[in-house]
């Protein structure tokens, strides 16, 4: 009879730990795979902000650092990748993208209303 109790404790354990993975860890690997592949598609040009909120564009980029202009004045700063925060340009090609695809979706569904409005109504078949 007890051990009915426990199960059930041993099951409420294991679906916690499942929700806990699944809300937590899963989304935090995903962000930062996702981080490390925009440090590592930095390229000349780029307007970055680091961790400490500097902002510049990149003039040069290595395996484990990269250098950038913070202002007209042409200051270089070198800092490793891992302090790269976001890419400027790629955050804006990538809002871009989605209002593109948003525009698209929406016109499919227009386009759609369009044509089921110009449909012939069919009437009972003899």
């Amino acid at each position: 009879m007890g051990s009915s109790g426990g199960y059930s404790s041993i099951i409420m354990i294991v679906l916690m730990l499942v929700i806990f993975y699944l809300f937590l860890i899963l989304p935090e690997n995903k962000k930062k795979k996702k981080l490390n592949e925009m440090r590592s598609n930095l390229k000349v040009g780029d307007d970055i902000v680091t961790i400490g909120g500097m902002m510049g564009k990149v003039v040069h980029v290595t395996d484990d650092s990269v250098t950038f202009e913070t202002s007209e004045d042409q200051v270089r700063i070198q800092v490793a990748k891992w302090a790269i925060s976001t890419n400027a340009r790629a955050e804006a090609q990538a809002a871009k993208e989605a209002q593109e695809r948003k525009a698209a979706k929406q016109k499919a569904k227009e386009t759609k209303k369009e044509e089921l409005k110009h449909e012939e109504p069919k009437g009972p078949e003899v």
